[in-house]
Protein backbone atom coordinates (compact mmCIF):
# COMPACT_ATOMS: atom_id res chain seq x y z
CA UNK A 1 0.00 0.00 0.00
CA UNK A 2 1.85 3.34 -1.14
CA UNK A 3 0.55 6.58 -1.96
CA UNK A 4 0.32 8.63 -4.97
CA UNK A 5 2.23 11.41 -5.60
CA UNK A 6 -0.69 13.79 -5.66
CA UNK A 7 -1.64 12.37 -2.10
CA UNK A 8 2.35 12.70 -0.91
CA UNK A 9 2.00 16.51 -1.12
CA UNK A 10 -1.37 16.63 1.15
CA UNK A 11 1.27 14.53 3.26
CA UNK A 12 4.28 16.64 3.32
CA UNK A 13 2.25 20.04 3.54
CA UNK A 14 0.95 19.10 6.89
CA UNK A 15 4.59 18.37 7.72
CA UNK A 16 5.72 21.82 6.08
CA UNK A 17 3.18 23.65 8.52
CA UNK A 18 4.77 22.14 11.41
CA UNK A 19 8.18 23.22 10.22
CA UNK A 20 6.80 26.81 10.06
CA UNK A 21 5.52 26.71 13.40
CA UNK A 22 8.75 25.37 15.00
CA UNK A 23 10.73 28.39 12.79
CA UNK A 24 8.16 30.84 14.11
CA UNK A 25 8.43 29.54 18.06
CA UNK A 26 12.48 29.19 17.17
CA UNK A 27 12.36 32.89 16.73
CA UNK A 28 10.99 33.18 20.39
CA UNK A 29 12.90 30.08 22.05
CA UNK A 30 16.10 31.56 23.89
CA UNK A 31 15.95 30.51 27.43
CA UNK A 32 15.80 27.71 29.43
CA UNK A 33 12.18 29.28 30.46
CA UNK A 34 11.22 29.29 27.20
CA UNK A 35 12.66 26.04 25.82
CA UNK A 36 11.19 23.52 29.09
CA UNK A 37 7.67 25.73 29.72
CA UNK A 38 6.96 28.29 27.54
CA UNK A 39 7.80 30.69 29.79
CA UNK A 40 4.40 30.32 31.46
CA UNK A 41 2.89 31.93 28.48
CA UNK A 42 0.25 29.28 27.47
CA UNK A 43 -3.87 29.51 28.56
CA UNK A 44 -5.80 26.95 30.37
CA UNK A 45 -7.74 26.45 27.29
CA UNK A 46 -4.68 26.02 24.75
CA UNK A 47 -3.09 23.97 27.22
CA UNK A 48 -5.78 21.58 27.73
CA UNK A 49 -5.94 21.01 23.80
CA UNK A 50 -1.88 20.34 23.92
CA UNK A 51 -2.27 17.84 26.85
CA UNK A 52 -4.78 15.93 24.84
CA UNK A 53 -2.67 16.15 22.05
CA UNK A 54 -0.39 14.54 24.24
CA UNK A 55 -2.38 11.22 23.91
CA UNK A 56 -4.35 11.58 21.20
CA UNK A 57 -1.33 10.07 19.91
CA UNK A 58 0.03 6.76 17.94
CA UNK A 59 -0.43 5.33 21.63
CA UNK A 60 -4.41 5.86 21.10
CA UNK A 61 -5.01 6.80 17.62
CA UNK A 62 -3.20 4.13 16.13
CA UNK A 63 -2.26 1.58 18.72
CA UNK A 64 -5.50 1.67 20.62
CA UNK A 65 -7.51 1.30 17.44
CA UNK A 66 -5.81 -1.80 16.69
CA UNK A 67 -5.95 -2.77 19.62
CA UNK A 68 -9.69 -3.11 19.81
CA UNK A 69 -9.21 -4.58 16.01
CA UNK A 70 -7.23 -8.11 17.26
CA UNK A 71 -8.47 -8.34 20.81
CA UNK A 72 -11.95 -6.86 20.75
CA UNK A 73 -13.10 -4.80 24.01
CA UNK A 74 -10.26 -5.61 26.04
CA UNK A 75 -8.07 -3.26 23.67
CA UNK A 76 -10.39 -0.52 24.47
CA UNK A 77 -8.89 -0.56 28.08
CA UNK A 78 -5.37 0.69 26.93
CA UNK A 79 -7.24 3.92 26.47
CA UNK A 80 -10.80 4.47 28.36
CA UNK A 81 -9.32 5.33 31.75
CA UNK A 82 -7.27 8.15 30.72
CA UNK A 83 -10.69 10.49 31.19
CA UNK A 84 -10.75 8.92 34.60
CA UNK A 85 -7.02 9.95 34.95
CA UNK A 86 -7.36 13.39 34.04
CA UNK A 87 -10.00 13.58 37.05
CA UNK A 88 -7.52 12.38 39.68
CA UNK A 89 -4.79 14.62 38.31
CA UNK A 90 -7.73 17.86 38.39
CA UNK A 91 -8.29 16.85 42.10
CA UNK A 92 -4.98 15.98 43.43
CA UNK A 93 -1.85 16.80 41.34
CA UNK A 94 -2.73 20.17 38.60
CA UNK A 95 -3.05 22.32 40.94
CA UNK A 96 -0.22 21.97 43.53
CA UNK A 97 2.02 21.27 40.71
CA UNK A 98 1.58 24.35 39.26
CA UNK A 99 2.43 26.42 42.37
CA UNK A 100 5.23 24.44 43.70
CA UNK A 101 6.84 23.77 40.83
CA UNK A 102 9.85 25.40 38.32
CA UNK A 103 10.48 23.47 35.15
CA UNK A 104 10.72 19.49 36.03
CA UNK A 105 9.16 16.90 38.89
CA UNK A 106 12.14 17.13 40.61
CA UNK A 107 11.32 21.00 41.55
CA UNK A 108 8.22 19.92 43.29
CA UNK A 109 9.95 17.17 45.60
CA UNK A 110 12.64 19.67 46.13
CA UNK A 111 10.26 22.15 47.99
CA UNK A 112 10.28 20.07 50.79
CA UNK A 113 12.87 17.65 50.50
CA UNK A 114 16.29 19.38 49.71
CA UNK A 115 18.69 16.31 49.11
CA UNK A 116 19.88 15.20 46.04
CA UNK A 117 18.96 11.93 46.55
CA UNK A 118 15.14 12.49 46.05
CA UNK A 119 15.59 15.43 42.86
CA UNK A 120 18.19 12.90 41.09
CA UNK A 121 15.75 9.61 41.79
CA UNK A 122 13.01 11.50 40.37
CA UNK A 123 15.11 12.87 37.31
CA UNK A 124 16.49 8.97 37.10
CA UNK A 125 12.96 7.55 36.72
CA UNK A 126 11.54 10.35 34.71
CA UNK A 127 14.34 9.96 31.90
CA UNK A 128 13.73 6.04 31.63
CA UNK A 129 9.84 6.27 31.78
CA UNK A 130 9.68 9.05 29.16
CA UNK A 131 12.42 6.98 27.03
CA UNK A 132 10.03 4.42 26.90
CA UNK A 133 7.38 6.57 25.83
CA UNK A 134 9.38 7.91 22.80
CA UNK A 135 10.28 4.30 21.50
CA UNK A 136 6.46 3.90 21.46
CA UNK A 137 5.69 7.00 19.13
CA UNK A 138 8.96 6.22 17.15
CA UNK A 139 7.75 2.82 16.42
CA UNK A 140 4.17 3.70 15.29
CA UNK A 141 5.51 7.06 13.36
CA UNK A 142 8.40 4.54 11.76
CA UNK A 143 5.64 1.94 10.83
CA UNK A 144 3.38 4.51 9.42
CA UNK A 145 6.18 5.72 6.60
CA UNK A 146 7.32 2.30 5.70
CA UNK A 147 3.49 1.51 4.80
CA UNK A 148 2.79 4.70 2.57
CA UNK A 149 6.47 5.54 1.05
CA UNK A 150 7.80 1.55 0.86
CA UNK A 151 10.95 2.35 2.05
CA UNK A 152 12.95 0.52 5.37
CA UNK A 153 11.52 0.69 8.75
CA UNK A 154 14.87 1.77 10.16
CA UNK A 155 14.79 4.46 7.63
CA UNK A 156 11.98 5.59 8.19
CA UNK A 157 12.78 5.70 11.68
CA UNK A 158 15.76 7.95 11.23
CA UNK A 159 13.37 10.19 9.21
CA UNK A 160 11.23 10.77 11.97
CA UNK A 161 14.22 11.46 14.48
CA UNK A 162 15.66 14.23 12.77
CA UNK A 163 12.89 16.05 12.49
CA UNK A 164 12.09 15.47 16.32
CA UNK A 165 15.38 16.77 16.40
CA UNK A 166 14.33 19.98 14.33
CA UNK A 167 11.33 20.60 16.48
CA UNK A 168 12.63 20.11 19.84
CA UNK A 169 15.88 21.51 19.21
CA UNK A 170 14.83 24.92 18.04
CA UNK A 171 11.45 25.50 18.51
CA UNK A 172 11.03 23.96 22.50
CA UNK A 173 8.03 23.83 24.18
CA UNK A 174 6.26 26.59 22.73
CA UNK A 175 6.19 25.13 19.29
CA UNK A 176 5.65 21.90 20.45
CA UNK A 177 2.24 23.31 22.32
CA UNK A 178 1.34 25.31 19.20
CA UNK A 179 1.66 22.12 17.19
CA UNK A 180 -0.40 20.03 19.21
CA UNK A 181 -2.96 22.44 19.09
CA UNK A 182 -3.36 22.72 15.52
CA UNK A 183 -2.65 18.50 14.96
CA UNK A 184 -5.65 17.84 17.50
CA UNK A 185 -7.80 20.17 16.01
CA UNK A 186 -7.19 18.43 12.72
CA UNK A 187 -7.28 15.09 14.14
CA UNK A 188 -10.33 15.21 15.59
CA UNK A 189 -11.75 16.42 12.66
CA UNK A 190 -9.99 13.18 10.78
CA UNK A 191 -11.79 10.85 13.44
CA UNK A 192 -15.15 12.24 13.11
CA UNK A 193 -14.99 11.54 8.81
CA UNK A 194 -13.64 8.05 9.46
CA UNK A 195 -16.18 7.02 12.04
CA UNK A 196 -19.03 8.42 9.62
CA UNK A 197 -17.88 6.45 6.70
CA UNK A 198 -17.45 3.25 8.85
CA UNK A 199 -21.49 4.10 10.42
CA UNK A 200 -22.55 4.71 6.91
CA UNK A 201 -21.30 1.27 6.22
CA UNK A 202 -23.43 -0.60 8.65
CA UNK A 203 -26.78 1.45 8.64
CA UNK A 204 -25.69 4.38 10.38
CA UNK A 205 -26.53 2.06 13.82
CA UNK A 206 -23.43 1.26 15.73
CA UNK A 207 -25.07 -1.81 17.01
CA UNK A 208 -25.42 -3.42 13.98
CA UNK A 209 -21.72 -2.90 13.84
CA UNK A 210 -21.27 -4.57 17.15
CA UNK A 211 -23.19 -7.17 16.52
CA UNK A 212 -21.44 -7.64 13.39
CA UNK A 213 -17.89 -7.49 14.89
CA UNK A 214 -19.69 -10.77 17.74
CA UNK A 215 -20.56 -12.59 14.81
CA UNK A 216 -17.37 -12.50 12.83
CA UNK A 217 -15.23 -13.19 16.02
CA UNK A 218 -17.30 -16.14 16.70
CA UNK A 219 -17.45 -17.81 13.76
CA UNK A 220 -13.75 -17.39 13.27
CA UNK A 221 -13.28 -18.98 16.72
CA UNK A 222 -15.63 -22.17 15.50
CA UNK A 223 -12.90 -22.59 12.61
CA UNK A 224 -10.56 -22.03 14.66
CA UNK A 225 -11.26 -24.93 17.14
CA UNK A 226 -12.45 -27.40 13.98
CA UNK A 227 -8.87 -26.76 12.69
CA UNK A 228 -7.25 -27.52 16.24
CA UNK A 229 -5.84 -23.52 16.28
CA UNK A 230 -6.39 -21.24 19.29
CA UNK A 231 -9.18 -19.03 19.19
CA UNK A 232 -9.29 -15.27 19.14
CA UNK A 233 -10.39 -12.91 21.82
CA UNK A 234 -13.99 -12.93 21.80
CA UNK A 235 -14.92 -9.06 20.46
CA UNK A 236 -17.40 -7.58 23.04
CA UNK A 237 -16.85 -9.84 26.12
CA UNK A 238 -13.42 -8.11 28.40
CA UNK A 239 -11.55 -10.06 30.81
CA UNK A 240 -12.01 -13.50 29.09
CA UNK A 241 -8.81 -16.00 28.85
CA UNK A 242 -9.05 -17.08 32.78
CA UNK A 243 -8.24 -15.43 35.70
CA UNK A 244 -4.25 -14.81 34.42
CA UNK A 245 -5.77 -12.61 31.75
CA UNK A 246 -8.33 -10.98 33.89
CA UNK A 247 -5.59 -10.33 36.50
CA UNK A 248 -3.54 -8.93 33.88
CA UNK A 249 -5.70 -6.57 32.44
CA UNK A 250 -6.53 -4.92 35.82
CA UNK A 251 -3.04 -4.46 36.42
CA UNK A 252 -2.89 -2.51 33.18
CA UNK A 253 -6.29 -0.71 34.19
CA UNK A 254 -4.56 0.80 37.35
CA UNK A 255 -0.81 1.29 35.68
CA UNK A 256 -3.01 3.42 33.10
CA UNK A 257 -5.34 5.25 35.81
CA UNK A 258 -2.90 5.68 38.16
CA UNK A 259 0.71 6.48 36.19
CA UNK A 260 -0.76 9.77 34.31
CA UNK A 261 -0.53 11.60 37.08
CA UNK A 262 3.50 11.17 37.65
CA UNK A 263 4.08 11.30 33.64
CA UNK A 264 6.63 14.55 33.43
CA UNK A 265 5.73 15.35 29.30
CA UNK A 266 1.95 15.64 31.14
CA UNK A 267 2.96 17.10 34.45
CA UNK A 268 5.01 19.91 32.94
CA UNK A 269 2.18 21.30 31.04
CA UNK A 270 0.45 22.41 34.27
CA UNK A 271 3.88 24.65 34.50
CA UNK A 272 3.34 26.24 31.09
CA UNK A 273 0.41 28.45 32.64
CA UNK A 274 0.39 31.47 34.12
CA UNK A 275 -1.50 29.95 37.86
CA UNK A 276 -3.33 27.53 39.07
CA UNK A 277 -7.04 28.62 37.74
CA UNK A 278 -5.41 27.92 33.88
CA UNK A 279 -3.93 24.30 35.17
CA UNK A 280 -7.56 23.37 36.35
CA UNK A 281 -8.85 24.93 33.16
CA UNK A 282 -6.58 23.07 30.97
CA UNK A 283 -7.18 19.75 33.02
CA UNK A 284 -10.84 20.01 32.18
CA UNK A 285 -10.61 20.88 28.93
CA UNK A 286 -8.36 18.01 28.16
CA UNK A 287 -11.10 15.52 29.73
CA UNK A 288 -13.74 16.81 27.54
CA UNK A 289 -11.83 16.37 24.28
CA UNK A 290 -10.44 13.02 25.46
CA UNK A 291 -14.43 11.69 26.49
CA UNK A 292 -15.28 12.65 22.85
CA UNK A 293 -12.73 10.83 21.19
CA UNK A 294 -12.20 7.88 22.94
CA UNK A 295 -15.88 7.47 22.75
CA UNK A 296 -15.69 6.46 19.05
CA UNK A 297 -12.69 3.91 19.18
CA UNK A 298 -14.44 1.13 19.07
CA UNK A 299 -16.15 2.10 15.73
CA UNK A 300 -13.20 2.67 14.12
CA UNK A 301 -11.47 -1.14 15.46
CA UNK A 302 -14.30 -2.88 15.04
CA UNK A 303 -14.97 -1.11 11.42
CA UNK A 304 -11.16 -2.21 10.83
CA UNK A 305 -11.55 -5.86 12.06
CA UNK A 306 -14.90 -6.50 9.81
CA UNK A 307 -13.91 -4.20 6.63
CA UNK A 308 -9.76 -5.25 6.57
CA UNK A 309 -9.93 -8.17 4.01
CA UNK A 310 -9.37 -11.07 5.83
CA UNK A 311 -10.86 -9.36 9.37
CA UNK A 312 -8.15 -9.64 11.94
CA UNK A 313 -6.07 -11.90 9.71
CA UNK A 314 -5.94 -9.28 7.53
CA UNK A 315 -4.07 -6.57 10.06
CA UNK A 316 -0.65 -6.50 10.31
CA UNK A 317 1.09 -7.88 13.91
CA UNK A 318 0.94 -5.15 16.35
CA UNK A 319 -2.23 -3.62 14.67
CA UNK A 320 -1.11 -0.37 14.62
CA UNK A 321 -1.58 0.03 10.73
CA UNK A 322 -5.49 -0.85 11.27
CA UNK A 323 -6.83 2.60 10.87
CA UNK A 324 -4.29 3.98 7.88
CA UNK A 325 -5.29 0.32 6.12
CA UNK A 326 -9.42 1.14 7.31
CA UNK A 327 -8.84 4.62 5.55
CA UNK A 328 -7.37 3.53 2.32
CA UNK A 329 -10.76 1.45 2.01
CA UNK A 330 -12.81 3.95 3.07
CA UNK A 331 -11.53 6.96 0.88
CA UNK A 332 -8.68 5.15 -1.29
CA UNK A 333 -5.44 7.17 -1.64
CA UNK A 334 -6.56 10.15 -0.95
CA UNK A 335 -7.82 9.81 2.35
CA UNK A 336 -5.18 7.57 3.20
CA UNK A 337 -2.89 10.23 3.01
CA UNK A 338 -4.41 13.30 4.71
CA UNK A 339 -5.08 10.45 8.27
CA UNK A 340 -1.60 9.47 7.46
CA UNK A 341 -0.44 12.70 7.05
CA UNK A 342 -2.28 13.81 10.45
CA UNK A 343 -1.36 10.47 12.21
CA UNK A 344 2.28 11.38 11.66
CA UNK A 345 1.85 15.31 12.91
CA UNK A 346 0.03 13.71 15.76
CA UNK A 347 3.64 11.24 16.49
CA UNK A 348 5.75 14.40 16.22
CA UNK A 349 4.40 16.19 18.27
CA UNK A 350 3.84 14.01 20.70
CA UNK A 351 7.50 13.14 20.68
CA UNK A 352 8.81 16.71 20.69
CA UNK A 353 7.04 17.43 23.91
CA UNK A 354 8.81 13.60 25.48
CA UNK A 355 11.91 14.75 23.96
CA UNK A 356 11.84 18.34 26.17
CA UNK A 357 10.53 16.42 29.48
CA UNK A 358 13.72 14.18 29.07
CA UNK A 359 16.31 17.42 28.14
CA UNK A 360 15.10 19.05 31.57
CA UNK A 361 15.16 16.29 33.84
CA UNK A 362 18.75 16.30 32.57
CA UNK A 363 19.42 20.09 32.21
CA UNK A 364 17.93 21.33 35.06
CA UNK A 365 17.50 18.75 37.60
CA UNK A 366 20.88 16.39 37.15
CA UNK A 367 23.47 18.79 35.43
CA UNK A 368 21.95 22.40 37.21
CA UNK A 369 21.26 21.19 40.22
CA UNK A 370 23.46 17.35 41.26
CA UNK A 371 26.51 18.54 39.08
CA UNK A 372 26.21 22.38 39.33
CA UNK A 373 24.43 22.80 42.83
CA UNK A 374 21.88 25.65 41.07
CA UNK A 375 25.60 27.99 40.24
CA UNK A 376 24.52 27.26 36.63
CA UNK A 377 24.89 29.64 33.71
CA UNK A 378 21.50 29.55 31.97
CA UNK A 379 22.89 29.67 27.92
CA UNK A 380 25.06 26.40 29.53
CA UNK A 381 22.43 25.03 30.72
CA UNK A 382 20.42 25.59 27.19
CA UNK A 383 23.01 24.10 25.65
CA UNK A 384 22.76 20.99 27.74
CA UNK A 385 19.05 20.46 27.71
CA UNK A 386 19.96 21.40 23.50
CA UNK A 387 22.70 18.63 23.31
CA UNK A 388 20.26 16.35 26.02
CA UNK A 389 17.45 16.45 23.44
CA UNK A 390 19.86 14.90 20.73
CA UNK A 391 20.97 12.12 23.25
CA UNK A 392 17.19 11.15 23.83
CA UNK A 393 16.82 10.80 20.24
CA UNK A 394 19.31 8.46 19.69
CA UNK A 395 18.42 6.24 22.23
CA UNK A 396 15.50 6.00 21.63
CA UNK A 397 16.02 5.38 18.11
CA UNK A 398 18.26 2.07 18.63
CA UNK A 399 16.01 0.90 20.76
CA UNK A 400 12.93 1.16 18.51
CA UNK A 401 14.95 -1.00 15.64
CA UNK A 402 14.56 -3.42 18.17
CA UNK A 403 11.18 -3.91 19.00
CA UNK A 404 9.25 -2.60 15.66
CA UNK A 405 6.23 -5.38 16.09
CA UNK A 406 5.30 -4.12 19.42
CA UNK A 407 1.85 -3.05 19.73
CA UNK A 408 2.62 0.72 20.63
CA UNK A 409 -0.43 1.48 22.79
CA UNK A 410 1.19 -1.93 24.61
CA UNK A 411 4.62 0.38 25.24
CA UNK A 412 3.15 3.28 25.97
CA UNK A 413 1.50 1.84 28.93
CA UNK A 414 4.31 0.48 30.58
CA UNK A 415 5.59 4.22 30.50
CA UNK A 416 2.56 4.77 32.29
CA UNK A 417 3.07 1.92 34.73
CA UNK A 418 6.44 3.21 35.67
CA UNK A 419 5.52 6.50 36.07
CA UNK A 420 2.29 5.30 38.24
CA UNK A 421 5.18 2.97 40.58
CA UNK A 422 7.46 5.51 40.98
CA UNK A 423 7.09 8.90 40.28
CA UNK A 424 3.60 9.00 41.71
CA UNK A 425 4.30 7.95 45.54
CA UNK A 426 6.74 10.22 45.48
CA UNK A 427 4.54 12.95 44.13
CA UNK A 428 1.56 12.37 47.02
CA UNK A 429 3.58 11.80 49.86
CA UNK A 430 5.48 15.25 49.35
CA UNK A 431 2.11 16.96 48.39
CA UNK A 432 0.09 15.02 51.40
CA UNK A 433 1.69 12.96 53.76
CA UNK A 434 2.91 15.03 56.46
CA UNK A 435 5.55 11.86 57.94
CA UNK A 436 7.08 11.25 54.82
CA UNK A 437 10.51 12.26 54.75
CA UNK A 438 13.21 12.51 52.05
CA UNK A 439 14.71 8.07 52.78
CA UNK A 440 11.27 7.54 52.45
CA UNK A 441 10.66 8.89 49.08
CA UNK A 442 14.16 8.29 48.07
CA UNK A 443 13.26 4.48 48.59
CA UNK A 444 9.71 4.14 47.66
CA UNK A 445 10.78 5.72 43.91
CA UNK A 446 13.76 3.16 43.88
CA UNK A 447 11.25 -0.21 44.88
CA UNK A 448 8.60 0.97 42.52
CA UNK A 449 11.24 2.05 39.26
CA UNK A 450 13.07 -1.46 39.89
CA UNK A 451 10.47 -3.64 40.54
CA UNK A 452 8.62 -2.24 37.32
CA UNK A 453 11.18 -2.39 35.03
CA UNK A 454 12.51 -6.21 36.29
CA UNK A 455 9.24 -7.50 35.95
CA UNK A 456 8.88 -6.21 32.68
CA UNK A 457 12.12 -7.14 31.41
CA UNK A 458 11.33 -10.74 32.90
CA UNK A 459 7.75 -11.01 31.24
CA UNK A 460 6.53 -12.47 28.36
CA UNK A 461 6.54 -9.18 26.40
CA UNK A 462 10.75 -9.95 26.23
CA UNK A 463 11.07 -13.64 27.61
CA UNK A 464 7.97 -15.19 25.62
CA UNK A 465 6.08 -18.26 26.98
CA UNK A 466 8.88 -19.14 29.20
CA UNK A 467 9.06 -15.99 31.12
CA UNK A 468 9.23 -16.11 35.14
CA UNK A 469 6.86 -13.20 34.91
CA UNK A 470 3.58 -13.90 33.70
CA UNK A 471 1.47 -10.53 33.90
CA UNK A 472 2.58 -8.14 30.68
CA UNK A 473 1.62 -5.49 33.22
CA UNK A 474 3.33 -4.94 36.42
CA UNK A 475 1.30 -2.45 38.27
CA UNK A 476 -0.52 -4.81 40.43
CA UNK A 477 2.63 -5.62 42.30
CA UNK A 478 5.46 -2.87 41.47
CA UNK A 479 2.74 0.29 42.53
CA UNK A 480 1.88 -0.90 46.00
CA UNK A 481 5.60 -1.76 46.23
CA UNK A 482 6.57 1.94 45.66
CA UNK A 483 3.79 3.03 48.47
CA UNK A 484 4.59 0.37 50.76
CA UNK A 485 8.47 1.05 50.63
CA UNK A 486 7.77 5.14 51.28
CA UNK A 487 5.56 4.20 54.03
CA UNK A 488 8.00 1.57 55.89
CA UNK A 489 10.94 3.89 55.61
CA UNK A 490 9.12 6.85 56.12
CA UNK A 491 8.50 5.43 59.43
CA UNK A 492 11.47 4.00 60.38
CA UNK A 493 13.15 7.54 59.37
CA UNK A 494 11.17 10.05 61.40
CA UNK A 495 12.65 13.11 62.83
CA UNK A 496 12.45 13.94 66.53
CA UNK A 497 12.90 16.91 68.75
CA UNK A 498 13.61 20.31 66.62
CA UNK A 499 14.18 18.24 63.42
CA UNK A 500 10.55 17.40 63.46
CA UNK A 501 9.15 20.59 64.80
CA UNK A 502 11.37 21.66 61.62
CA UNK A 503 9.83 19.21 59.56
CA UNK A 504 6.09 20.06 60.30
CA UNK A 505 6.41 23.55 59.82
CA UNK A 506 7.67 22.77 56.73
CA UNK A 507 5.05 20.88 55.62
CA UNK A 508 2.61 23.31 56.30
CA UNK A 509 4.12 25.94 54.75
CA UNK A 510 4.34 23.59 51.40
CA UNK A 511 0.63 22.92 52.28
CA UNK A 512 -0.05 26.53 51.97
CA UNK A 513 1.55 27.63 48.98
CA UNK A 514 0.23 24.22 47.24
CA UNK A 515 -3.59 25.48 48.02
CA UNK A 516 -3.14 28.47 47.90
CA UNK A 517 -0.82 29.77 45.08
CA UNK A 518 1.10 31.94 47.78
CA UNK A 519 4.58 31.13 49.48
CA UNK A 520 4.37 32.57 53.15
CA UNK A 521 8.31 32.45 53.43
CA UNK A 522 8.44 34.49 50.16
CA UNK A 523 7.67 38.19 51.06
CA UNK A 524 6.38 38.36 47.14
CA UNK A 525 4.55 35.47 47.26
CA UNK A 526 4.98 33.99 43.78
CA UNK A 527 5.71 30.75 43.22
CA UNK A 528 9.01 28.92 42.10
CA UNK A 529 7.36 29.16 38.56
CA UNK A 530 5.97 32.50 38.79
CA UNK A 531 9.82 33.75 39.73
CA UNK A 532 11.28 31.92 37.22
CA UNK A 533 9.55 33.53 33.77
CA UNK A 534 9.38 36.54 36.19
CA UNK A 535 5.48 37.30 36.81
Amino acid sequence: MKISATAAVIFLLLVAVTLGITYWAGKRNKSVSSHLVASGHISGRQNGVAIAGDFISAASFLGTTGAIALGGFNGFYYAVYIPIAYVLAMLLVAEPLRNLGQFTLGDVLATRFGGMNVRGAIATSSIILSLIYIVAQFVGAALLIKLLFGIEYWVAAVIIGVLTTIYTLFGGMLATTYIQIVKTAILLFCGAILVVMVLAKFGWNPLTLFQKAEAATNAANEAAKAAGKPASPEALEPFRGGALKQWDQFSLILGVTLGVLGLPHVMIRFLTVRDSNAARTSAVTAIWIFAGFLIFMPVLGYGGMLLIEKGRAGIPPGGNMTVPMLSNILGGDVLLSFVSAVAFATILAALSGLVIATSGAVAHDIYGKLMKKGQVDPSKQLLVARLATLGAVVVSLLIALLVEKQNVAFLATLAITISASANLPALLGTIYWRKATAKGVFWGMIAGLAVAVLMILLSTTFMGESAPVKLTAPGIISIPAGFIVMYLVSMLTQPKGEALTAANSLFDRIRVQAVTGMDPGNPDHLTPAQRAVGH
